[in-house]
């Protein structure tokens, strides 16, 4: 009996984490700002002909059937959400209920004093430690404590100082630079 109850209290506390993390989750990916190179699928509730699979292309947009191109750029995926339902409503669905959740992220990119820069998929919660290890590593001539991200934030582009801690976003181009002998 007693051991029925520590697995079931175990059960519950890992249920009660799992629940916080994807509210959490959740929470972060209301958040994040579309862009261009990230993929979206859009479920329009009652009718599978107009769901599917779209990317946001270089202009920002998506393309849907019957009612066109549908700006994403700088949009969360509950906006796109109310910009595609609401193109539909003038003259396709009455009262139309929509769902968007990003399926792929646009890459993050890594150059500078890493064995393989390069383009990568992003991950959540990828850091800038990880995102070296997918790059192979630091070359012997890293500088390994400072590095910097380029980031559009609100379409600007801002050069933020970053350390192997920091947390990555799709789009981010991290710098590592050499460091001085």
């Amino acid at each position: 009996m007693l051991r029925r109850f520590h697995i079931g209290l175990q059960g519950l506390v890992v249920f009660g984490l799992v629940m916080m993390l994807s509210g959490h989750l959740q929470a972060a990916s209301e958040q994040y700002k579309l862009g261009p190179g990230d993929k979206v699928r859009v479920t329009v509730f009652g009718d599978d002909q107009l769901s599917g699979e779209f990317q946001v292309d270089a202009t920002g947009a998506i393309a849907m059937p019957l009612i066109g191109d549908v700006d994403a750029h700088g949009r969360t995926t509950n906006e796109l959400a109310a910009a595609i339902a609401e193109k539909l409503s003038k003259d396709y669905l009455k009262n139309p209920k929509i769902s968007v959740e990003v399926t792929d992220y646009r890459p993050f990119y890594i150059l500078g004093e890493v064995k393989n820069p390069g383009s990568y998929p992003y991950v959540n919660g990828m850091r800038v430690m990880n995102a070296v290890a997918l790059a192979g590593g630091f070359t012997y001539r890293a500088r390994e404590g400072r590095m910097k991200i380029n980031r559009d934030v609100d379409g600007q582009l801002e050069e933020l100082e970053a350390d192997q801690s920091t947390v990555v976003q799709p789009g981010d181009v991290i710098e590592v630079p050499e460091r001085f002998f």
